[in-house]
């Protein structure tokens, strides 16, 4: 028995296909390479490139490699993105998904992981947010995430299909053993935009509105560790696999930082100041999310390790470093 891993080259993927072949997993990932490298999957790990949204390479993946579990990373993430090309999301997050959902009940898969995220709540008005609590997005992405909810909750109930829907909150840092990280150019996390600035990569960060109800007038988010997230899906397979029954569980610590808090844990791991400028909102942004993180403890026994922002801010800054080094040794050798 296999497990494929879509998206599995870009950032939480790769980490997950690391996890799983660390853990004695076979593992086949498929990934467009539309934003992950080809050198972030584990060279243990049978790599396709390929997109989820074709169903005749996805069916003879599944029956090639006798896949029992689907852990779906694939699709885009950017909010202001999908604000201006909604449609472009709905393909890549909704229309891809209910193929590789339809794919997986014609072949035999049995156990389903979803990457969904906390953008399903939307502004809430109550934090730390719950898995009960309305689900009311206010971006394409957090729609287009919460379709392929309902789709697999639907599927599940008509096929012998179970899943985990796990809604990320804001993830962050980079494996610990430097063997992936943040790789994307162009990124929008914010953690990783402040590291890049800190080492010059960029010449200065924006903070998009300073006038949110809250502290310092900066939204406020709940920052879970990479490592921890797939340490989340692992325990998700395992109740799957032990036959638990389909669920949904956010995957956060129950506790919040600001924008300019994570600036200032960056630039104290950093020891360097850099540029600030405040920018105007950005449309989709909650002011705060915060996950109701109790479920997922009781639920699927899921301990964090990582929980720290400073300790999550080093890592993702010690990976920035090192794919300086990484691109810059590639130039010389180029």
């Amino acid at each position: 028995m296999s497990v494929l891993v879509t998206g599995g080259a870009g950032y939480i993927g790769s980490h997950m296909a690391l996890e799983l072949v660390d853990a004695g997993e076979p593992v086949v990932v498929l990934d467009n390479l539309a934003t992950g490298v080809a050198w972030a999957v584990p060279k243990d790990a049978a790599f396709v490139e390929g997109d989820v949204g074709d169903q005749a390479l996805v069916e003879r993946l599944i029956q090639a490699h006798d896949i029992d579990a689907i852990i779906h990373f694939a699709g885009s993430v950017v909010v202001p993105d999908s604000v201006s090309d909604p449609l472009g999301y709905y393909l890549n997050n909704t229309v891809k998904s209910r193929a590789l959902i339809e794919t997986a009940v014609k072949g035999g898969v049995r156990h389903f992981i979803f990457s969904s995220t906390a953008a399903v709540y939307g502004m809430t008005g109550a934090e730390p947010v719950a898995e009960d609590a309305r689900l009311a997005p206010m971006s394409p992405y957090g729609s287009s995430k919460l379709m392929t909810e309902m789709m697999l909750t639907d599927a599940a109930r008509a096929h012998d299909l179970r899943y985990v829907a796990l809604r990320y909150f804001n993830v962050a840092g980079a494996d610990l053993q430097g063997r992936s990280g943040q790789s994307t150019p162009r990124a929008t996390h914010l953690i990783k935009v402040a590291c890049e600035t800190a080492l010059g990569k960029r010449g200065h960060i924006d903070v998009f509105g300073t006038d949110y109800p809250t502290p310092d007038g900066t939204c406020v988010r709940d920052y879970i560790h990479v490592t921890d997230l797939t340490g989340a899906h692992m325990a998700a397979l395992r109740h799957l696999r032990a036959g638990g029954v389909s669920d949904v569980f956010n995957c956060g610590y129950g506790r919040g930082f600001s924008v300019l808090e994570v600036i200032d844990a960056v630039q104290r791991a950093s020891g360097r100041d850099f540029e600030v400028r405040h920018s105007a909102r950005r449309p989709g942004d909650p002011a705060v999310i915060i996950a109701g993180a109790g479920k997922i403890r009781t639920g699927l026994g899921w301990v964090p390790a990582h929980d720290s922002l400073d300790g999550i801010v080093r890592q993702a800054l010690k990976w920035e470093e090192r794919l300086s080094a990484m691109r810059k040794n590639s130039l010389g050798a180029a």
